[in-house]
């Protein structure tokens, strides 16, 4: 009999059969709105080899996240963008891997979670990371996203004690999102020494893809963490990029050699 996977395995079935491959996973970030050409680089980071794309709705007290993230999400909410508008502009996309969504529980609850599930499911999203949504109250707003067959992806941190580290490794769906660092994302000059250690301890919970991310930076960081999780998110680095004025093919480029330094592990 053959098994049809549902909305909310499809982005984990994704990630597993690249996984169990042999290939390690890349996930980049883009700032959704960071300028008016934002969806090409979402593109360009697809075509240089992405296995999902992150993209981040601007939110005004991001708290997770460091200078870079902040700056980027002050340039797009600068420019009067909203999550809808966003979230339309990103339904006109046809990439060819998953989008995950990262935002703030303030963005999903605002209109109620029924509704922002229903609007990530039309822009074709198939995952949602909520950084400062609690664990213990995650069973109040995940039944619409699981309906909307949008996987609700959990973090795990150094500090994260074993019990709760199980129920995030029951509950999370998609993959499990590994935190390097007790602090927030930005650029760093090497891995934390904390990376293998959440790597191994999430692995040894489930078998779910464990993605590591904060601070991965250059492509050598990208293959250090690699080995030990499953793949790597990369966000600020190419958001400073961004920044800085570089074009979609630039980014892609640097996407690309993280791509390569992976597949050459």
């Amino acid at each position: 009999m053959t098994v049809v996977a549902t909305g909310v395995d499809r982005l984990e079935a994704h990630l597993r059969g690249r996984r169990d491959a042999g290939r390690a996973l890349l996930v980049p970030y883009v700032t959704a709105g960071i300028s008016a050409d934002w969806t090409r680089y979402v593109e360009a980071c697809a075509e240089a080899g992405a296995d999902a794309v992150e993209i981040g709705l601007p939110f005004s007290d991001p708290m997770l996240d460091g200078p870079t993230i902040q700056e980027a999400s002050h340039r797009a909410l600068e420019r009067g963008v909203t999550p809808q508008s966003l979230l339309a502009e990103l339904a006109g996309l046809a990439v060819q891997v998953p989008l995950v969504v990262m935002t703030y529980a303030n963005i999903v609850l605002r209109d109620g979670a029924p509704a922002f599930a229903e609007r990530l499911s039309a822009a074709g999203v198939s995952g949602l990371i909520v950084p400062d949504l609690p664990l213990d109250e995650l069973d109040d707003v995940a039944a619409p996203f699981e309906a909307a067959g949008v996987a609700m992806i959990l973090l795990a941190a150094p500090a994260t004690r074993p019990d709760r580290l199980r129920r995030i490794a029951e509950r999370s769906r998609g993959f499990i999102y590994g935190v390097t660092v007790m602090g927030t994302t930005g650029e760093r000059d090497s891995l934390a020494a904390s990376a293998a250690g959440v790597a191994e301890r999430v692995r040894a919970a489930t078998d779910r893809p464990v993605l590591l991310g904060f601070g991965i930076s250059r492509p050598d960081h990208a293959v250090q963490a690699a080995a030990h999780a499953d793949g790597v998110v990369v966000a600020s680095a190419l958001m400073r990029r961004v920044l800085d004025g570089a074009a979609p093919a630039e980014v892609g480029a640097d996407v690309a050699a993280l791509r390569d330094a992976l597949d050459r592990r």
